[in-house]
């Protein structure tokens, strides 16, 4: 399902609009359960043709070895302000022509993006050039982040988080909101 930028804006300003009026307790969050406000926003927006992977999942298969690689859809000032540990940056706008050429087409990856749309296409793009085993990361790094995962930056840890847009920091629940 495409959507324009228009209707993406519409939806999520009416998603907020529900959620801001909801119930007090309707939207208590769960440690890793995404509100059903931002729920229902991804369940429009993603096209399902990735498997997902919930952030308390990911974060428990972080500390196995092999670890799965990490591959970030963001810009490059989203990934300087944060990112995951060890994630190696995709620029999204050279996805068409990017073949990932030394990267093992057997490898675990999980793509991500904000919230996982932009990583969706870059799971897309996995899965035509050979890729077997992707997943997005469900609600992106702003899941990860609300549900209190860590992020980096080039100096370490940090509580910055890169918000995308005035539109899509209310998503974002947690961290230190920086637009660079």
């Amino acid at each position: 399902m495409a959507f324009t930028r228009a209707a993406l804006s519409g939806l999520c300003c009416g998603l907020l609009a529900a959620s801001a009026c909801s119930h007090p307790d309707a939207d208590v969050k769960q440690p890793s359960r995404p509100s059903g406000a931002y729920r229902q926003l991804l369940r429009a927006m993603y096209r399902n043709t990735v498997p997902t992977v919930p952030a308390a999942t990911l974060a428990q298969e972080l500390q196995q070895r092999p670890a799965p690689l990490l591959l970030d859809a963001r810009t490059p000032a989203e990934f300087r302000v944060s990112h995951l540990r060890g994630a190696q940056f995709v620029n999204y706008d050279s996805l068409a022509t990017e073949n990932f050429e030394g990267i093992s087409r057997q490898l675990p990856v999980v793509v991500y993006c904000s919230v996982g749309v932009r990583s969706e296409r870059l799971g897309e793009r996995l899965h035509a050039l050979g890729f077997r085993n992707v997943r997005n990361l469900y609600g992106g790094l702003f899941e990860w982040v609300n549900e209190g995962h860590p992020v980096y930056n080039a100096e370490g840890a940090t509580s910055n988080v890169h918000p995308y847009s005035a539109l899509w920091s209310p998503w974002l629940k947690r961290g230190n909101k920086v637009y660079e």
